[in-house]
């Protein structure tokens, strides 16, 4: 019979992840981020290919990132509504953990499996985060997406951004939301 491991059973299925933009500072200082980084390390990574990679941005460097935003959001047309509200989450969060997948040639892993242990390290550093007291937010949006906001932060054109990964301090709770309904969305096979 298994171990049961009630408190983080507990933590798991309280979890939230805070908005971003109600994270405020202070972040955690490079001490306080390293475990948090460590534990957001330890996915699923088929053939130890460690197809991803991490940079941090804090300081001046997050509001080089709003002002980037801003730029690329023009550039691409979108609405300035949307362009602030990006913006806005690089101005006001102390911290950014950019998650860059980077999939690595491979005859056995094929890259979705590598794209999908990028997105569980986001999913992985948020949880860190949210079980060492800081509030965490993983979030994309259109510079996610933007090649040219990619490069312009260093990546390759066989890289991607996986997610951006706010940490902060949590400036208000978020309420409560509706979760799915297990039943709907589960379906047994017992043949």
């Amino acid at each position: 019979m298994p171990e049961p491991r009630p408190d983080v059973m507990d933590f798991l299925q309280s979890r939230r992840s805070r908005p971003a933009k109600t994270l405020r500072a202070p972040g955690p200082d490079h001490a306080a981020l390293a475990p948090i980084l460590t534990a957001g390390l330890r996915v699923p990574d088929h053939g130890k290919l460690e197809p991803w990679r991490l940079v941090v941005f804090d300081g001046a460097a997050m509001d080089r990132l709003a002002d980037l935003a801003r730029a690329r959001g023009a550039a691409l047309g979108i609405v300035p509504d949307k362009i602030d509200k990006a913006a806005l989450l690089f101005e006001t969060a102390p911290l950014m953990v950019l998650v860059v997948a980077a999939p690595v040639e491979s005859e056995k892993v094929p890259e979705v499996e590598q794209i999908l242990s990028a997105g569980c390290v986001c999913l992985s550093l948020v949880n860190a985060a949210l079980a060492s007291g800081w509030g965490a937010n993983w979030i994309t949006g259109y510079a996610a997406h933007d090649a040219a906001f990619a490069q312009n932060l260093g990546l390759s054109e066989a890289e991607t951004i996986a997610g951006f990964i706010f940490i902060g301090t949590e400036g208000a709770a978020p309420p409560e939301r509706p979760r799915p309904d297990i039943a709907a969305k589960t379906q047994y096979v017992c043949i």
